[in-house]
């Protein structure tokens, strides 16, 4: 068993965890998830120390105990410290990760979000379950849930007023290009249309308390309205978000007909760039510092009182370092007030915008999110929505 490097006793040797999608790590890498080159790194690596010996492939400790609730497709040793047979050994061998990425993953649709180890638990399990336990990228009629164009079903909805979830009729359309949801069951007309072409949806178990939370932003009247909704059922959740964004891809698409699904695909959906706590005064800059939940979602930064807010109460659009946008460390001298002790200056073309974070981590986060916004040269489409950008100072 020396070829294997399995001496004294038979051991597999890992190349890469394939608990995860992305792009394959070599044998000896860090990487050992498969996970971008963006994802920070722990200390000691993410090479696995983990495997699937029913499926052939090597799995990080995170990915492991997701295999370990799937036991009729999924049995999971450690490598070093379990016994492995050599019949155990051999077939690690002779399948390995690359062979299963080859035959659980052939008919992945380009829309369908590839987790990594920086997302949330939900997500990462239903990828491994539709992979393995369902074989849904083996089979494609399997994923008619999120493929059909066409979905409807009822999902727990946060109230606008009185922050109570209660069950709502959801209908996703590709044909008319929107999300729509219903007050009553037998109502005729929706209660709110999202367009397809403005909509995102991203997971927030922590901030909506549930772990299937997911939020999903559109735009009404050029402002960011959110809703907040979940389900109880995993899959379920899960399958309404890769339907989302199916309908996003689609509808860019024939939007930019000439585009390729690599370049598509960053579009359908976007996790937000930071979020958190800041304090801020008004545009004359005398006003009293308040406190506020702070989102920074591509250019917006939006500000509410309460986290899971419906509107907020305010918008700033930041643009690039081109277009006259600065971020500054600190207040100026001038600044009157109690506030906390990291301020932030952003400098737009019209006026200076003065936040405060408690913690210097908390501004050095900050100025990174809104830096890598100002260091980034703007789209055409994004002058567009600086011209019509409203905010309420």
């Amino acid at each position: 068993m020396d070829r294997l490097g399995c001496c004294p006793s038979p051991r597999p040797r890992p190349s890469l965890c394939l608990g995860l999608g992305d792009t394959p790590a070599p044998l000896g890498s860090t990487q050992g998830c498969g996970l971008p080159a963006q994802v920070p790194q722990t200390s000691s690596g993410n090479d696995p120390d983990w495997a699937s010996y029913t499926l052939g492939v090597f799995i990080c400790l995170s990915c492991s105990g997701i295999h370990r609730n799937i036991p009729q497709v999924s049995k999971v040793k450690s490598i070093r410290l379990d016994a492995w047979d050599e019949a155990q050994v051999e077939f690690m061998a002779s399948h390995g990760n690359d062979a299963a990425r080859a035959k659980f993953e052939s008919k992945v649709p380009s829309f369908y979000y590839r987790p990594t180890l920086s997302d949330c638990q939900l997500l990462r399990e239903q990828w491994i379950r539709a992979k393995y336990e369902r074989q849904e990228f083996i089979y494609p009629e399997k994923q008619e849930p999120y493929s059909a164009g066409y979905r409807e079903g009822f999902l727990w909805k946060r109230g606008r007023d009185n922050g109570q979830f209660l069950s709502r009729k959801f209908v996703l359309t590709e044909r008319e290009g929107a999300l729509k949801y219903f007050n009553r069951n037998d109502a005729k007309e929706p209660k709110a249309v999202m367009k397809i072409e403005h909509l995102n949806a991203t997971f927030q178990p922590a901030k909506i308390g549930h772990p299937h939370g997911l939020q999903v932003t559109y735009l009404k009247d050029n402002s960011t309205r959110n809703i907040f909704i979940y389900h109880e059922d995993g899959k379920e959740i899960v399958d309404w978000f890769n339907a989302l964004r199916a309908a996003r891809f689609h509808y860019l698409q024939v939007a930019f007909p000439g585009a390729s699904d690599a370049d598509l695909v960053p579009k359908l959906s976007r996790n937000y760039l930071k979020e958190g706590y800041m304090e801020k005064t008004g545009p004359k800059q005398t006003e009293g510092f308040r406190k506020r939940w702070f989102t920074m979602d591509d250019r917006r930064l939006m500000y509410f009182k309460d986290p899971l807010d419906a509107f907020a109460r305010g918008e700033v659009f930041i643009g690039s370092k081109e277009s006259g946008y600065t971020v500054l460390r600190g207040l100026p001298p001038s600044t009157q007030g109690h506030h906390w002790p990291h301020g932030i200056t952003i400098v737009t073309p019209d006026r200076k915008f003065l936040f405060a974070c408690e913690t210097e981590s908390d501004q050095r986060e900050w100025v990174a999110a809104f830096q890598k916004a100002v260091d980034r040269p703007m789209l055409p489409q994004e002058y567009a929505v600086e011209a019509h950008f409203k905010h309420k100072p």
